[in-house]
């Protein structure tokens, strides 16, 4: 029997983790690969979790505090000797095949990232993230939460990958040096797929990698502060220049707009602190930015689509044509409209815990062009001069 790929998988135990063994459990049982496990205790108050990874292709690491999902996530994934790194959510499990698919798809060459179909385990045919959108200011949102997952059974390139289920290369992992430390939790996996697509790889979604998870959405002040500071933080380090100028007048506008929102549901102060953190920590920001910007092929022009391959640096703008210069221009009208409209997709609002998106500006400036092309030719011409 031919060698199977070997994985190495990094799970983080935190908190009272109730299907802890189940994700465990699952891991194990994968079919197609050769899979070896990392559990990170990040501070998890099951009083078995010893036992639970006291077995033969599990690893237990304790650092004795909590690194939050970034640095556990390094941490574990530098005890990784196998050929392929896995993220899978101590909440998840995963279906014998899925690891195997997903390493399927991580191999294939131009590929950074394969991101499972992560599955809500209340009902495992509704989607809980089929990848996850980029919004141009920063947001991200599970991908078609709730939608049926027959809606979502195409492979197809994605902007973001779910942290809660992915593979890729640990060459790709080393390269693209692993999750920012500094961000702690929330928006690691957004980075990382950002950074990849400017190394000129890209993020899959795959549908038949079916992942089950224990999703619960909850909003809290603490986690409020770190979306927020690493929406920031994300934007800062990883946007180009020209992008960062063009951007910077809707930028503070939206900033102040999440203010006054940030107040009215009670997290003001926290939104107030990552205004204080990134203003306390600009050396850090502005290191970052030196190592993430030096070390991209692609330009900001020809960011992560789905369908559109990526130009190289220094070609994208000869060579975007037409249609994507129209795009282009569609994207940044819809921005010019409000800070949360989008050119993606309707969003059901409040579904995903971020302020609904629409593509309803640019939609609505099709049905008009189109209304007036529709209309006879005597009926828009001017009355002739008396």
């Amino acid at each position: 029997m031919a060698d199977l790929p070997t994985v190495g998988v990094v799970m983080l135990a935190y908190g009272e983790e109730p299907v802890l063994h189940l994700a465990i459990d699952a891991v194990l049982a994968s079919r197609g690969v050769d899979v070896a496990l990392v559990v990170v205790d990040n501070g998890c108050h099951r009083p078995d979790v010893k036992t639970l990874t006291a077995r033969p292709g599990v690893t237990l690491l304790r650092p004795g505090r909590n690194l939050g999902f970034a640095g556990g996530v390094n941490l574990g994934a530098s005890r990784v000797r196998a050929d392929f790194v896995a993220l899978v959510n101590s909440d998840a499990v995963v279906e014998p095949a899925a690891l195997a698919r997903l390493v399927a798809v991580a191999a294939e060459p131009g590929t950074a990232i394969a991101s499972g179909s992560i599955r809500l385990a209340d009902d495992a045919s509704t989607m809980n993230s089929a990848g996850n959108p980029v919004h141009i200011l920063g947001l991200s949102w599970a991908g078609g939460l709730g939608d049926p997952a027959a809606d979502h059974a195409t492979p197809r390139d994605v902007a973001s990958a779910s942290g809660a289920g992915l593979v890729l290369r640990r060459a790709v992992w080393e390269e693209l040096g692993g999750f920012p430390a500094a961000f702690f939790a929330y928006q690691e996996d957004l980075e990382l797929s950002w950074r990849s697509w400017q190394h000129g790889l890209r993020v899959r979604f795959v549908p038949d990698a079916v992942v089950v998870h224990h999703y619960e959405f909850s909003r809290n002040p603490r986690k409020m502060f770190l979306l927020e500071r690493n929406r920031l933080l994300f934007v800062l380090t990883c946007y180009g220049r020209r992008t960062l100028v063009l951007l910077a007048p809707l930028l503070l506008a939206f900033e102040l707009a999440m203010g006054v929102v940030a107040l009215a549901q009670g997290w003001g102060r926290q939104k107030v602190r990552g205004w204080v953190w990134v203003a306390t920590h600009l050396r850090w920001v502005r290191d970052r930015r030196r190592v993430v910007q030096s070390a991209r092929v692609v330009d900001d022009r020809a960011r992560p689509p789905v369908g559109r391959p990526l130009r190289r640096r220094g070609d994208a703008a000869a060579r975007m044509g037409a249609a994507a210069a129209v795009r282009h221009r569609r994207l940044l009208a819809a921005c010019a409209a409000g800070p949360v409209t989008s050119v993606g997709p309707r969003r059901r609002p409040g579904r995903d815990g971020v302020p609904a998106a629409t593509g309803g500006a640019v939609r609505a400036g099709r049905r008009r062009a189109t209304t007036a092309r529709a209309q006879p030719r005597r009926a828009r011409r001017r009355p002739p001069r008396s």
